[in-house]
């Protein structure tokens, strides 16, 4: 696996960020950080699995492990990761109405 870096708040994933399952396979790209900003509370990651559109899929907070500056650690496996759901609308935000012309 490559240098992560080091380890950062959430409030400072940049966008494109490799996502890594526990037994480091690599899943994707950070699309997303959410959060609910008026409690300052992490809320899960958007990342895309695929170079194009439609790969989008939501980890909620407590899944994630370690947050660097240059890769998210997931505390679930890959087999893990298929499962899980692609973003609701409101989680996917704007993105969700660019990606799909709503």
């Amino acid at each position: 696996m490559d240098d992560l870096g080091e380890r950062i708040s959430y409030l400072a994933v940049k966008r494109g960020v490799a996502v890594f399952a526990s037994d480091g396979a690599r899943l994707g790209r950070v699309v997303r950080v959410l959060r609910e900003a008026k409690a300052d509370i992490f809320d899960g990651i958007i990342f895309d699995t695929t170079a194009g559109p439609g790969g989008h899929k939501f980890v909620d907070a407590p899944e994630v492990g370690e947050i660097y500056e240059r890769g998210v650690m997931l505390k679930i496996d890959a087999a893990e990761a298929a499962e899980l759901p692609k973003p609701t609308a409101n989680q996917s935000g704007g993105l969700w109405r660019r990606l799909s012309g709503r």
